[in-house]
């Protein structure tokens, strides 16, 4: 049956039997303490790619911390040596299931930088060292959980199986990749925050269910062999119908209008005559049906073509087909229409399952879990957290926890949409908050419980700092709404932007006795800021410590357009007030922009400009960020398919220009750098081959030389000899430089 928006209260399931045991002082990592505890065994095993953490910006302490609230006897393996299967039989085999998470970051995006270079560090790990965990850690992890108790139930979790429920491209073997569940073995796979799933699954099974039983709930992912019986299918398997291209709307053209469908539900967002994924006009015959093969039985399932899927809304059991994953791996226009249709049923309250064929088996994917009410939240971030890392690791430093062992996260969620972010395909893009009375009672624990605390509070924030408590002003509106930013290209109409809650917290927060200082360290959507200069007073008086980072990520239109992200009109009118609120309060305070190198649709000129750009306002970045291909995001869709998802999709439309040569990725980094010595010889050769050589002068300071691109090129033959194991993968066989005795001219 479909999908109910109600959900069942996130603490109101009958207790466990062990919740007689109460709570742990740390959840258990050996059997030694767990002798302690008095368990003769575990419901729950986690198994982790990260350091444990007992705080509740780590995933394993979160979900373990809210299973045991839940009457469960949690045990934790985390970061176990993966070659083989003795360390995850260290606890003994779980009455209930393992579940594995690779932590807090993507496993691969962990351990390698966008240039495909490993890291020699880890921050989640004691001592920041590397290689503590396996690439691909979920699969790794789950293989193993099998291979030590086979008929064990595994199941995913955690940003990394998240962002792989589907096919997805792989930036690192650059191919697209089957969904992660079915590498993995497991057996079922919760995606974005999964207190609601973790909870229906846990007590599900420990009433006697099976897994089977469980697969239709929201947030999750499972293999099927077939459709479930007596559901619609929506056919999007493809892009062009014979004869015909599909109108799929572009939410990024958003037309808010009345119009009512036959059934008497109004449908935000359409064209009079429009279906909410397509039009109506000269398509073919709507309700056609066919038989799909099983193992064992032939089953009915009614197509309706993708142009028709309006009225597929008279029926509440539809699901839409998606490219096969051997259709998305040979056909890079299919996969950019994948993301595509995947983004459009990311609202919770009118996402419909998604399933795609991989083989002769089939991944179904439930819609999205119902956001968590703000007593919900509270209550997850109320639990019995030691804000500490876990004393096996005795003064061994995680940086991670380092970084945010006194920062709040304040909300969950982002409505921005940026398409290089992954926050939205795990967290959503309904705002979560927490009551003002809970953030204020974790600051009282943390003056109260972590060690050394000095009055600082480091962040008051989460995906960003000022969306806590907006949201959209119309439940009708939001119900139907398929728009994927709230803010892009313009601010919803519907969208509550009062930051009077926002600006209430920090006043109450900084009159805590004990606190004397409290930082917004998380990213400021200045777009909405400056609808709110009482806000932006605040902030600018009394939380910036001299310097506000923020991210415009480029100055220029085609590459702002391509992320989602507002134009320089935004920054600037942000500008304006923080320079003014600053001298009001007679502080000298400085913006410190963040920019984006070599994004899907930047050309060289854009990067050229946005240069010039940082010069003519005296900025030399240091920190430069070079696009990252996530998987699932919409940016990494342009990246592989050249192609605009944020637009319909025919085979006919134009392709994007996406600077993926791994020089010319270091042409936009170093533009971005142009006060590098190092780069001053590449970049002017790289003027002169762009017909830009009278801005040599301009960009350039006259004692630039060529020695200096013999210091680039050096450079790089350093980097490359340093062992990228991906460069045979990625075809970058440039033969190795011959090796100069001593040290490179004019190195400092």
């Amino acid at each position: 049956m479909a999908h109910s928006t109600q959900a069942t209260q996130l603490f109101s399931y009958p207790r466990f039997w062990a919740e007689c045991y109460g709570p742990a002082p740390y959840l258990p990592m050996s059997r030694a303490e767990m002798d302690a505890l008095g368990w003769d065994s575990c419901d729950i095993i986690i198994v982790c790619g990260d350091a444990y953490v007992d705080h509740p910006s780590f995933g394993m302490a979160v979900i373990g911390r809210f299973l045991e609230s839940q009457g469960f006897r949690v045990g934790l393996i985390c970061q176990p040596d993966w070659t083989s299967a003795d360390p995850f039989k260290a606890l003994g085999k779980p009455n209930l299931f393992f579940g594995v998470s690779g932590g807090n970051m993507d496993s691969m995006i962990n351990r390698y930088t966008a240039d495909k270079k490993v890291r020699n560090d880890d921050a989640y790990t004691p001592g920041g060292v590397g290689g503590k965990r396996p690439d691909r850690c979920v699969l790794v992890y789950s293989q193993r959980c099998k291979e030590a108790y086979s008929d064990v139930p595994v199941i995913l979790g955690g940003i990394e199986a998240s962002l792989r429920r589907i096919a997805q491209y792989d930036y690192w073997s650059d191919q697209v990749r089957r969904s992660v569940l079915f590498d993995a073995t497991a057996d079922i796979l919760l995606y974005g925050n999964a207190e609601r799933a973790i909870a229906e699954i846990a007590h599900g099974l420990a009433a006697g269910k099976s897994i089977d039983e469980l697969s239709s709930i929201r947030g999750t992912a499972v293999v099927r062999k077939t459709p479930p019986k007596g559901w619609t299918e929506i056919d999007s398997s493809r892009i062009d119908w014979p004869g015909n291209i599909d109108k799929l709307p572009n939410p990024y053209e958003y037309q808010q209008t009345d119009s009512t469908g036959s059934d008497g539900n109004t449908q935000v967002g359409q064209k009079a005559g429009e279906g909410m994924l397509g039009a109506q006009n000269n398509a073919p015959s709507c309700q056609q049906n066919v038989s799909m093969q099983a193992d064992d039985d032939v089953q009915p399932v009614r197509i309706i073509p993708m142009p028709l899927a309006g009225r597929s809304y008279k029926d509440p059991d539809t699901y839409i087909r998606l490219p096969s994953f051997e259709k998305v791996r040979n056909d890079p226009a299919l996969y950019a229409h994948a993301s595509r249709v995947l983004h459009q049923e990311a609202n919770p309250f009118n996402a419909r399952p998604l399933i795609q064929k991989h083989g002769n088996r089939e991944i179904w994917v439930n819609p999205p879990p119902m956001p968590l009410e703000t007593d919900e939240l509270d209550g997850v971030f109320d639990l019995p957290y030691q804000r500490k890392p876990h004393p096996s690791y005795g003064k061994a430093k995680i940086p991670a926890y380092e970084m945010i062992k006194t920062s709040i996260n304040i909300m969950r969620g982002c409505f921005g949409g940026c398409t290089f972010c992954s926050i939205t395909e795990h967290e959503g893009r309904i705002i979560q908050s927490r009551s003002e009375a809970s953030i204020l009672r974790e600051i009282e624990d943390i003056r109260d419980k972590v060690p050394g605390f000095t009055g600082h509070i480091s962040d008051l924030g989460g995906p960003t700092a000022n969306m806590y408590r907006l949201e959209c002003k119309d439940l009708p509106t939001l119900s139907a709404c398929r728009r994927l930013s709230c803010v892009f290209p313009t601010i919803c109409k519907n969208l509550g932007t009062d930051h009077k809650h926002t600006t209430q917290l920090y006043r109450n927060a900084r009159a805590i006795p004990g606190v004397n200082r409290i930082s917004i360290a998380s990213g400021l959507r200045y777009d909405l800021a400056v609808r709110n200069p009482e806000y932006v007073k605040e902030l600018v008086t009394h939380h910036v410590g001299g310097m506000l980072k923020i991210a415009p990520e480029h100055t220029e239109g085609r590459p702002l357009n391509m992320m989602m992200k507002p134009s320089m009109e935004s920054y600037y009118e942000f500008k304006r007030l923080f320079d003014k609120y600053s001298k009001e309060a007679g502080k000298t305070q400085y913006l410190v922009p963040y920019f984006i190198a070599a994004h899907p649709g930047t050309e060289d000129e854009d990067m050229l400009n946005l240069a010039l750009w940082l010069k003519k306002n005296n900025f030399e970045v240091d920190q430069v960020q070079t696009f990252y291909p996530s998987p699932m995001s919409l940016a990494t869709a342009m990246y592989y398919s050249q192609r605009n998802p944020l637009k319909k999709l025919s085979y006919k439309s134009d392709k994007l220009y996406i600077p993926k040569n791994p020089d010319q990725r270091k042409l936009h980094k170093a533009l971005l750098r142009y006060h590098d010595p190092n780069n001053w010889g590449f970049l002017r050769e790289s003027l002169i081959k762009m017909n830009k050589g009278h801005l040599i002068d301009t960009l350039l300071p006259a004692q630039s030389t060529r020695e200096s691109r013999e210091r680039f090129v050096q450079g790089g033959a350093r980097q490359k000899a340093s062992g990228n194991k991906f460069d045979k993968i990625a075809g970058l066989n440039r033969p190795k430089p011959k090796p100069k005795g001593g040290k490179p001219k004019g190195r400092r």
